[in-house]
């Protein structure tokens, strides 16, 4: 637990940050795996058939998929946890803290899938993937802004974070409208049964977390059979775990799952998936598989689009009298932020893998190079514009 609302803050960030670091190694180590004598071990790793049967019900897929569908179900739970404890009681409790990152939000996807969707506009199959630059990966970003040390405002921290979640939404939604293979019925009913008997668990104002994550097996098995992608049924159940009970001294089991998965995710599950994913092979790499649309425009997405979009918007929203620049943050610092969200790493990744594994074409190829040049080069513009913004005093005027 937790005794104040900063040191929540402040353990949330030393957690993300160093995760962020450990991202960066898994991400580097299969690369290398990848560029070595071992890929061929790495592929079999990935390629590994894993079933799970009881009676009639069956779950078989390879290993990367059982790690894109159900580590990555946990990681969006947290997501979901963090959610609504900050919708709640936290910093987007109040309306005014929500306007600039909101937006700076809208313009961070809007923007980067804009500029993917002119250089793939005329091909069916790599037009799929207009989402993927407009993710946002906060672990890496915050690995990055801990390189510069205590510097670093803790306004410039909650303002990429409230833009992180909101960038999470949005890619939740995007999961959900545009990235679902063909519905089964059946499964849709028992994920819709699922639901009241989470609602009724509220209500009752059960603390046990036991019967929640229960409720919320079945529901993630019936989201994968469904046809919506699994994922999806931790975001919904984290939305139903208590904040509190009846009194506010009350155990929350919410802050308390928050706690235990923090580590969890950081040291454990977005590495796996990091490890899992950024398997980019460079041998025989050319000149024309770098021109192609795909890693032009994931590269010119995350890296122009993400900081013209996220800084455009907030600039309007600032001029228009809708928001104001944080405490201790400069526009300078503001610019170097919106530069470091090009990172979309890992969330990149993932809507990458949705965007083409039906498609019947190899493109993972073309989509990891562009996620991997872009955040890298997001990554450098942004640490180096913070590191000279924050040793100037902050100015107001633009």
């Amino acid at each position: 637990m937790y005794n104040s609302k900063e040191s929540f803050i402040q353990s949330f960030f030393k957690l993300q940050s160093a995760g962020g670091i450990l991202l960066f190694i898994a991400a580097l180590f299969a690369i290398l795996i990848a560029n070595s004598p071992l890929s061929g071990y790495y592929d079999m790793f990935l390629s590994t058939p894993v079933e799970v049967r009881v009676g009639a019900l069956e779950i078989a897929k390879p290993m990367l998929l059982w790690i894109n569908d159900g580590l990555m179900a946990i990681f969006f739970f947290l997501v979901g946890l963090e959610l609504k404890r900050e919708l709640v009681e936290g910093e987007l409790a109040d309306k005014r803290n929500i306007i600039l990152p909101g937006a700076g939000a809208i313009g961070g996807m809007l923007v980067p899938a804009l500029i993917y969707a002119y250089f793939n506009y005329d091909d069916p199959v790599a037009i799929k993937g207009w989402a993927i630059p407009a993710a946002t990966d906060i672990a890496f970003a915050l690995g990055v802004l801990m390189l510069l040390g205590p510097r670093v405002p803790l306004s410039v921290k909650v303002f990429l974070t409230s833009l992180a979640i909101f960038d999470d939404i949005g890619a939740i939604l995007i999961i959900a409208f545009f990235y679902t293979s063909k519905i089964s019925l059946t499964a849709l009913i028992i994920v819709a049964v699922c639901v009241p008997i989470l609602a009724i668990l509220n209500k009752r104002g059960v603390l046990s977390t036991s019967p929640y994550i229960l409720v919320g097996v079945i529901m993630w098995i019936a989201t994968l059979k469904s046809g919506v992608h699994a994922t999806l049924a931790g975001i919904v159940l984290a939305l139903f775990i208590p904040l509190r009970g009846k009194h506010t001294d009350d155990y929350s089991p919410l802050k308390s799952l928050e706690h235990d998965l923090h580590s969890v995710v950081g040291f454990f599950v977005l590495p796996v998936f990091a490890f899992a994913n950024a398997g980019l092979n460079l041998q025989g790499i050319s000149v024309e598989q770098i021109k192609h649309g795909v890693p032009i425009g994931i590269t010119l997405g995350l890296f122009l689009g993400k900081q013209i979009g996220i800084f455009g918007f907030c600039w309007l929203a600032i001029k228009m009298g809708l928001a104001s620049l944080p405490k201790s943050v400069s526009w300078l610092t503001l610019y170097g932020t919106s530069a470091l969200c090009g990172i979309g790493f890992t969330m990149s990744l993932f809507i990458g893998s949705l965007a083409f594994e039906e498609t019947g074409v190899n493109l993972l190829f073309d989509e990891r190079l562009g996620i991997v040049i872009g955040s890298v080069l997001s990554g450098l513009l942004g640490y180096f514009i913070l590191k000279v913004s924050l040793r100037q005093p902050t100015t107001k005027a633009l």
